[in-house]
């Protein structure tokens, strides 16, 4: 007698069947990405690199692309993204890099808003740029003498 293979037998067999071996080399890789970005954070901190030297800003371009690969196996893996078709994919990776690309514009015009308000009004740089003396404390005869 030969037996038949049903569509759901192979599908439940595909999605089921050595998921932990692939759970386990995400979960390496994962903690990987991160014990390294620490890593390298924390050599910033003990080196003291000074702001804006060519060490720090290399050091920090490397652990932003460490976070996208983290955030790519997250979306692959724990979103199930990795495994769907390309059209699908996309439905969700281009509406993601607008959003991103929304919040850099909005960041960039709000600093550019900020600027050209301290270039092009001295009154508002004058009042947040000079040291204003501190106010002596009223004593209290000058407080009684005023009130009478």
């Amino acid at each position: 007698m030969e037996q038949h293979t049903t569509y759901t037998d192979v599908t439940h067999a595909d999605t089921h069947g050595g998921g932990s071996k692939e759970i386990r080399k995400v979960t390496i890789i994962l903690s990987v990405l991160t014990i390294v970005e620490l890593a390298l954070g924390i050599m910033m901190i003990k080196l003291q690199m000074p702001d804006g030297s060519f060490e720090k800003d290399l050091t920090k371009g490397v652990i932003v692309i460490l976070m996208l690969a983290k955030a790519f196996y997250i979306v692959a893996y724990f979103m199930h993204l990795g495994h769907e078709i390309r059209n699908f994919i996309m439905t969700v990776a281009v509406p993601m890099g607008l959003f991103i690309w929304f919040i850099i514009a909005f960041l960039a015009d709000g600093n550019s808003f900020k600027n050209l308000r301290n270039e092009y009004n001295p009154e508002y740089k004058a009042r947040t740029t000079t040291e204003q003396a501190p106010k002596e404390p009223v004593k209290e005869s000058e407080k009684k003498a005023g009130q009478q």
